[in-house]
């Protein structure tokens, strides 16, 4: 008998507008082994070079960073993504954005048992 991994997608962040210290909506994902992040620009950025932290917690309210890291898109329709696995129960991303960089942004969180 072959078991059917269980998936889902979930988009945390929809058209938000990210500048100076963001971070994403938390989602608690403790049946999962493993996640990606997507996050597409809505609109160009103003300004280019932000990072986007993976943050772990184990009650959705005192966050660490896991250790993942990724560059933010810059353009319009442009997505990057960042894979993690071994997070314990809840999951985000955080980041800080220099004074002149804003961005309008779509995050979702594939999940993956």
């Amino acid at each position: 008998m072959v078991a059917l991994r269980r998936s889902y997608t979930a988009v945390v962040e929809r058209n938000r507008l990210w500048q100076g210290d963001f971070a994403s909506e938390p989602y608690e994902a403790a049946w999962a082994s493993e996640a990606i992040f997507f996050v597409r620009t809505l609109a160009d950025a103003t300004g280019v070079g932000g990072v986007a932290r993976v943050q772990i917690s184990a009650d959705g309210i005192r966050w660490v960073d896991e250790g993942s890291s990724f560059d933010l898109p810059s353009s319009k329709d442009e997505v990057a993504f960042c894979r993690v696995s071994h997070f314990g129960g809840w999951l985000r991303i955080a980041g800080t954005l220099a004074p002149n960089i804003q961005m309008t942004v779509l995050v979702s969180l594939a999940l993956k048992e």
